[in-house]
């Protein structure tokens, strides 16, 4: 089967395509223009030129294509509000008219948990209601609304946060990388909150899977690892793979709200934004974000093979190997 990965030079698309390209699918990478496709040339894989902004490149990406992963979008938790509305939704749906007209019928969509949001009683499932806190999650909301309603075979997958090797760009790179600053002092609110990451192998397992079951039409899946962690034992296990001590403190959600403000205003000022310190962030991080991964392991098979230990020590590694810590 040709399958048309969108956002194959990204961090999740590059290690889909790179298990892809050992078989029995054959990827076909679409990227942006100015994106780097040295990865993909390197592999020999096949690619094409494809902008969720213009209709034409969706089209023309579609042909000889029996099945579309759709990865591709507009990520960061402090964009404009227009950009997630004009790439991540109506740029769905032009991707899903564009299947259409072709007639490619199989459509696979990377959701994520962002567009469940915080969760009062966790461990929440698919069907829990959604509350997404920023307007990543969302446009994840509304982009999958349309996948629903397009009358394709989809399907939904909704990973939690993504961490692995080549992440340089992400809340899971922002988060392991701190840990070297002032964020390994202290923890903001109890540290008993909820966290759930996913190591990227187990995500692109879980597409693989979806891709190959047509029990997985018409479902949507949480793909996390297999129990969500508490904000002290992350740092625990941080502060021990990277030889720190762990932190000592714990700033009150209050005082924690009320530091960040001023610096909020003095990185706006600058035109510099760090997802971290942001008064968003005290929110996310004294609330709960744990999943259950039973659907998938149910009807799909999945089963996470990284448990956070092995994964964030792997992930560690390439980021000394490569000078990012």
């Amino acid at each position: 089967m040709r399958v048309l990965v969108t956002g194959a030079t990204g961090f999740l698309g590059g290690h889909l395509v790179t298990e892809m390209a050992k078989g029995p699918h054959v990827p076909v990478c679409a990227y942006r223009e100015g994106s780097d496709t040295g990865p993909i040339d390197r592999l020999g894989l096949e690619k094409v030129r494809f902008d969720l902004t213009d209709p034409a490149s969706m089209r023309g990406s579609l042909d000889g294509v029996d099945a579309v992963v759709h990865l591709a979008a507009y990520y960061t938790f402090t964009g404009r509000k227009e950009l997630y509305e004009k790439v991540n939704v109506q740029g769905t749906g032009m991707l899903l008219r564009a299947c259409q007209e072709k007639g490619v019928r199989r459509f696979l969509y990377c959701s994520s948990t962002e567009a469940m949001g915080p969760i009062a009683h966790p461990p929440a499932d698919e069907d829990a209601p959604l509350d997404p806190q920023y307007e990543y999650g969302r446009s994840k909301v509304r982009a999958e609304e349309l996948v629903r309603a397009s009358g394709l075979d989809w399907t939904v997958l909704r990973p939690s946060g993504i961490y692995g090797p080549s992440n340089v760009d992400d809340v899971a790179y922002y988060f392991i990388t701190s840990f070297n600053g002032l964020a390994s002092k202290f923890i903001i609110g109890t540290g008993r909150n909820l966290i759930q990451f996913v190591h990227v192998q187990d995500v692109v397992r879980a597409f693989l899977l979806a891709l190959d079951q047509p029990v997985s039409i018409g479902r949507t899946y949480i793909i996390s690892q297999a129990r969500p962690y508490t904000y002290e034992e992350v740092y625990r296990l941080l502060a021990d793979i990277l030889g720190k001590r762990e932190p000592r403190w714990r700033l009150p959600k209050w005082l924690a709200w009320t530091l960040m403000l001023p610096i909020e205003g003095f990185n706006a000022l600058l035109r510099r934004d760090n997802f971290l310190w942001r008064r968003e962030t005290v929110r996310s991080v004294t609330s709960d974000r744990g999943f259950s991964i039973e659907r998938a392991r149910r009807e799909l098979g999945y089963e996470p093979r990284y448990d956070l230990p092995q994964g964030m020590d792997e992930t560690v590694a390439w980021y000394r190997e490569n000078g990012y810590l």
